[in-house]
C-alpha cells in the first residue's frame, strides 16, 4: 500500500451548543479503499464537509500528500485534488452527459466557443474510465439510468485529476447488479492509485472491497482496523458500542386468522393475477429484483390505483381506494421516505398527526391535549431522538425520519401494516431497533407485509416468503424452505430444478 494521500489530524468541529466531531484523526493511502463507518449522526457527514471545505475545522489540521493544507472552500477541495460524490447528485438533468461532466470547465477554441469536437472525445475517455464504453457524450442526463448517472457522477470526479475520491452511500438506489458493478468500478480505482473513502451502512460491501476501516461514533473517533483482523460482528460492536448479539429477533408463531386476503389482483402493465393471503402476527417477506413488481404491489393493496382489477380484503372489508383502505385498517409505509413518508418542512409533531386529523377532531376542531399524549407516546415507544416535537422532521438522521414515518402509522392501530424498505439507509443500530419494533407489532396481532431487497432482512424476520418477478409471484416459500439461491433463481426468473 502507497504514502498517505491524505491525514486528518485532530478535526475537531463546533457548531453553537454541539461538539459534531471531536479530536478525530483519520487517513487513506494511495492505492487503499478506506470503509468509513458509524451510524447516523456519528460524524461522517461533517468530517466530509470538512474535507471538501464547505466547514472550517475549529481545530485540527489536514495534510495532502504529506503538505499541510488550508481548504478554503469547494472549489479549492477540487484544487487540490479532491472528489466528493454525495448521495444527491451534482448533476443538471436537462443538459448533456459531456455538458454535465465539464460544466464550466468546456474545452474553447482561442475564440471563446466551445471545441465540441474535444468536449466529445475528453468524455468519452472518462466515461470508459467508469465502464460506460457505449454511452453517447450527447445523451441527455435525464433519459440515463439513477445507476448510470451515478457512473457519469464519477466520470466527472475523475476528470478533475483527482487522487482523493470520497463516496457517500453511492450504492443507496441501485439494484444488486448496478451494486456489484460499482463496486468493480471502485476496486479499478484503488489499482489506479486513488486513495478512496467509502461510506456505507451496508457491510456485506465493505467486506468486498475495503483495505480497512475507521470507526466514527458520536463524533469521536473509535479505532481503525484492517479487514482481514476483523469479521462484521466487531464491525458492528464498534459502530453502536454495545453487543448487537440478535439483529433478528425471532419472531413469534403467527395466528390462524385471516387479516388480509388478495385475489386475483391485477394492474395493467404492473401486476399479473396476484393471490396470496396473509395471518394476524404474521410476518410476510416480499423478495424480488429491481423492476419486479414489489412497489406497485405495496400501492395496489393501499387502492392507490383506479384501474385496478381484483379485490383486496382487510378484515373481510373490501378495499379499492386509500380512505378505504386507512379505515379497513391497512397502513403503507413507502420506499421513499423524503417524498412520500414525510413532510421534510415540517415539524415531528406535525407529521405524527397526519394521517389522524380525522380521527382526532371533534367536529373540526383538534383537541391539543388529545395530540400531545400520542405525540409523546410515539416518540417515547419508539425511541425517536428529538429534543423537542418542534424540531423539523428533515433536520433528524435516517433512522429517526424512519421512526416518524412509523409512529404516523402506529398511532391510527393499524390490523395490516405494509412496509417497504423500511431499513434503506439506515444505520445498523437503527436497524436493529426497527426490527425489535416489527416483531412486537406481530406479537400483538399485527400482520407485516415486508417489501425489501435486504436478503438477510427477508430471511431472519419473514415466517414466509414471496418472490415477485416481473409483476407476478413467482414463487411462495414456508421458512423451512428458505434459501438465498433458489430465491435469487426464482426473482430473476430461471427454472428451478427441484
Amino acid at each position: 500500500m502507497g504514502s498517505k494521500a491524505l491525514e486528518m489530524i485532530g478535526i475537531t468541529k463546533e457548531f453553537p451548543g454541539v461538539k459534531a466531531l471531536d479530536d478525530v484523526s483519520i487517513h487513506v493511502n494511495r492505492s487503499e479503499i478506506l470503509a468509513l463507518l458509524g451510524e447516523n449522526g456519528a460524524g461522517k457527514s461533517t468530517l466530509m464537509k470538512v474535507l471538501a471545505g464547505v466547514h472550517q475545522p475549529s481545530e485540527g489540521k489536514i495534510k495532502i500528500n504529506g503538505q499541510e493544507v488550508s481548504i478554503n472552500g469547494p472549489k479549492h477541495s477540487q484544487e487540490l485534488g479532491i472528489s466528493i460524490i454525495y448521495q444527491e447528485f451534482n448533476l443538471v438533468p436537462h443538459m448533456s452527459v459531456a455538458e454535465n461532466i465539464f460544466l464550466g470547465r468546456e474545452p474553447r477554441f482561442t475564440t471563446g466557443v466551445i471545441d465540441r469536437k474535444r468536449l466529445r472525445s475528453d468524455t468519452e475517455q472518462w466515461l470508459e474510465k467508469v465502464g460506460l464504453y457505449s454511452l453517447s457524450p450527447n445523451a441527455l442526463l435525464s433519459s440515463l439510468s439513477i445507476a448510470e448517472q451515478q457512473l457519469v457522477e464519477i466520470a466527472k470526479a475523475l476528470s478533475f485529476e483527482s487522487n482523493i475520491i470520497i463516496m457517500d452511500e453511492p450504492t443507496a438506489t441501485l439494484n444488486e447488479e448496478e451494486t456489484e458493478k460499482l463496486l468493480h468500478i471502485i476496486r479499478g480505482l484503488r489499482s489506479q492509485g486513488f486513495g478512496v473513502i467509502f461510506i456505507t451502512h451496508r457491510l456485506e460491501e465493505v467486506e468486498k472491497v475495503a483495505d480497512r476501516i475507521s470507526v466514527l461514533r458520536d463524533g469521536k473517533y473509535v479505532g481503525s482496523e484492517l479487514l482481514q483482523d476483523i469479521d462484521r460482528h466487531q464491525m458492528v460492536t464498534m459502530m453502536v458500542g454495545r453487543e448487537l448479539t440478535d439483529l433478528f429477533p425471532v419472531p413469534n408463531k403467527s395466528q390462524d386468522e385471516l387479516a388480509l386476503v388478495v385475489e386475483n389482483l391485477s394492474v395493467k402493465d404492473r401486476l399479473v393475477d396476484i393471490n396470496f393471503s396473509v395471518k394476524k402476527g404474521e410476518i410476510l417477506g416480499v423478495a424480488g429484483l429491481m423492476g419486479s413488481g414489489k412497489t406497485p404491489l405495496s400501492k395496489a393493496l393501499f387502492g392507490l390505483y383506479p384501474d385496478m382489477q381484483g379485490t383486496v380484503k382487510v378484515g373481510g372489508k373490501k378495499v379499492t381506494q386509500p380512505r378505504e383502505a386507512i379505515d379497513a385498517g391497512l397502513a403503507l409505509v413507502t420506499d421513499d421516505r423524503k417524498d412520500e413518508g414525510l413532510v421534510l418542512g415540517m415539524s415531528v409533531y406535525e407529521n405524527l398527526l397526519l394521517p389522524s386529523y380525522r380521527k382526532i377532531s371533534s367536529f373540526g376542531v383538534l383537541q391539543k391535549r388529545k395530540k400531545e399524549k400520542i405525540v409523546d407516546r410515539w416518540i417515547k415507544d419508539l425511541k425517536i431522538k428529538v429534543h423537542h416535537s418542534s424540531v423539523e422532521v428533515g433536520t433528524l438522521s435516517g433512522g429517526n425520519q424512519q421512526k416518524v414515518v412509523l409512529g404516523k402509522w402506529l398511532q391510527m392501530e393499524p390490523d395490516v401494516l405494509i412496509l417497504n424498505e423500511p431499513t434503506r439507509g439506515i444505520d445498523i443500530g437503527a436497524k436493529a431497533e426497527i426490527y425489535q419494533i416489527m416483531c412486537s407489532l406481530a406479537e400483538q396481532g399485527i400482520a407485516v407485509i415486508l417489501i425489501s431487497s435486504d436478503m438477510p432482512e427477508l430471511l431472519g424476520l419473514s415466517h414466509r416468503m414471496l418472490v415477485m418477478n416481473e409483476g407476478a409471484i413467482a414463487a411462495e416459500l414456508e421458512k423451512e424452505d428458505f434459501n438465498q439461491e433458489k430465491i435469487f433463481q426464482y426473482a430473476a426468473g430461471g427454472e428451478i430444478h427441484v
